[in-house]
């Protein structure tokens, strides 16, 4: 049961078509029931992610990250946060459905990797970037539309796909930005990366998702992603892994008709 009447919820709407048109048209694609909650967490996910870019001064950068970061804190502690359009549908959202507040702030923390110019050190923490920004953010929605802990880890497998092929469709922008976004950026070591992605959301798809398809629906056209970047690494640089806007919008019709993700 929610805890607090809806407020800004337009402007909450607002943020995520605006911020992240693939998770909005997902969105309007899932049961009318489940959107207003689902628009309210991807509308921290999309305030979190632009946080890093809001000025080239790091310093700067650093505050609207740590900004969001004490707003869940006091969201958690149960202090009056800052104000800000999201802040009342949050809190409702985090004490109505008992969110883990950790998974929220490790979301806004692994965000201060987009300020700096540092390459990822290694596999494993470009990994746990991937892990703290989308596999938090689609397992929370699972969360928030009745998925058990039961099925957290192929819920994260299916997550760290759906990671992936986002952040090879952003490498022409982040490198534009001067950013290191990949670990090694020769053909081989992208095309392996992306094979890998596509065999954890293979080894995801086995097991019983059914009750979190409305939340990895966000995901309908990472596959064809990772696949393309697989088959022609080429492309990843080149900016040319996404889908026509008719592939894209007639392949999440079909998946939301067959209550596919």
């Amino acid at each position: 049961m929610r805890l607090v009447p809806a407020v800004s919820v337009d402007a909450i709407i607002e943020i995520v078509r605006k911020g992240d048109a693939d998770r909005f048209m997902s969105v309007m694609a899932a049961p009318p029931d489940l959107r207003q909650r689902l628009f309210t967490l991807y509308a921290f996910n999309v305030e979190v992610a632009r946080a890093p870019w809001a000025s080239h001064e790091e310093m700067i950068a650093e505050m609207r990250v740590q900004f969001w970061r004490d707003v869940v804190a006091a969201i958690g502690e149960g202090r009056t946060a800052a104000r800000h359009d999201l802040v009342g549908e949050l809190r409702g959202l985090i004490k109505g459905y008992d969110l883990p507040v950790d998974l929220f702030d490790e979301m806004a923390a692994a965000r201060r990797w987009d300020i700096y110019r540092d390459p990822f050190v290694d596999t494993a923490q470009f990994e746990r970037y991937i892990d703290h920004t989308s596999g938090h953010l689609i397992w929370l929605a699972a969360r928030l539309i009745g998925a058990n802990d039961a099925v957290e880890s192929a819920v994260r497998d299916y997550a760290y796909g759906v990671g992936v092929a986002n952040w090879l469709r952003a490498v022409p922008d982040l490198m534009a930005r001067g950013r290191v976004p990949l670990v090694d950026p020769q053909d081989a070591a992208v095309s392996a990366l992306a094979r890998g992605a596509l065999l954890r959301m293979d080894r995801a798809e086995r097991r019983m998702l059914k009750p979190a398809a409305s939340a990895l629906r966000s995901g309908w056209q990472a596959r064809g992603v990772l696949k393309r970047a697989m088959r022609d690494p080429a492309r990843v640089l080149e900016g040319h892994l996404a889908p026509s806007e008719f592939t894209r919008r007639g392949a999440l019709l079909l998946k939301s008709m067959t209550r596919r993700w």
